[in-house]
């Protein structure tokens, strides 16, 4: 049975480490709501766009674009996005978890190649057999725009070259704070349904010429898209952690409130013990005549 002594230090321990929890969740709180904020005010446009691209891009009369040309899918890139700091329940290994599973889908019929951005999936796929042709750590949720650049620079090339068929994105999309919704999607080639632009409903005046309006909407469909993914998965990381902490923060009290009521037993053990020894020393002066 432990001593008082071992008792009181860790109930002070638990307590020490309930303050922290308690900091970590104001904190995650704060960047949520500011996170959120952002995705909420982005959503409804980024969810639209596509189609809208789409529609553009065939009421133009040109050539598809390398971006909507469906190929058979032989070399895949999978952008896996999580965190850079654990302590948001399962969240990244979720996450990684359903990235396993596609992956192990796709490789007997495509050749692979992996994106790490958190260093969660960079430390995880570091292990494994696929290769991870790039990887962003450290300050993901800081260079937010600089990361959607370069990767929409990087996947433009390749699949203006013909690197690539496809490129997935697999990410926690942001739906409660509960529990973020994991999403497997495709990123390119561009897909969806085309809105309605009959003649009599949008005549589109293309200026200077619909080749290059198309191909900047496009290109600014990829860096944004990227940028939006980043975006909601900050979200649901704060959200996350602020889960995290908030039940570790209650853990630690009924921890500590069942410290304490073995610490009270303890005591009142020790007292009655005390006053057992100091009743029968009485008994035993008694019988002593003393």
């Amino acid at each position: 049975m432990p001593t008082l002594i071992d008792l009181r230090r860790r109930i002070q321990s638990v307590r020490n480490s309930q303050q922290v929890t308690q900091a970590m969740k104001t904190v995650a709180t704060a960047r949520y709501k500011k996170a959120h904020r952002k995705v909420v005010e982005r959503r409804p446009f980024w969810h639209s766009f596509p189609d809208l691209a789409i529609s553009l891009s065939q009421a133009s009369g040109r050539p598809a674009h390398p971006f909507l040309e469906v190929r058979p899918e032989k070399r895949i890139e999978v952008l896996v996005i999580t965190s850079d700091k654990g302590l948001c329940g399962a969240f990244n290994s979720n996450l990684l978890a359903a990235a396993m599973t596609f992956l192990e889908q796709k490789k007997e019929k495509a050749t692979l190649e992996v994106v790490a951005i958190g260093r969660k999936a960079g430390a995880h796929f570091k292990r494994l057999k696929y290769p991870v042709i790039r990887s962003y750590a450290e300050g993901v949720d800081k260079k937010t725009n600089q990361i959607s650049r370069e990767l929409s620079r990087h996947l433009e090339y390749r699949i203006f070259f013909n690197r690539v068929d496809a490129v997935y994105v697999i990410y926690n999309e942001f739906r409660s704070l509960v529990a973020p919704r994991l999403t497997v999607s495709r990123l390119l080639p561009l897909t969806g349904q085309a809105e309605d632009l009959r003649p009599d409903r949008l005549r589109p005046d293309w200026e200077p010429e619909a080749g290059r309006i198309i191909d900047y909407l496009l290109r600014f469909y990829l860096r944004y898209q990227l940028e939006h993914c980043l975006l909601e998965s900050q979200a649901a990381e704060q959200a996350s952690r602020m889960m995290a902490m908030e039940n570790a923060t209650k853990n630690a009290e009924e921890l500590i409130s069942d410290l304490v009521l073995l610490l009270n037993k303890i005591r009142q053990a020790s007292i009655t013990r005390e006053l057992l020894e100091i009743q029968t020393a009485v008994e035993a002066l008694k019988q002593q005549g003393v």
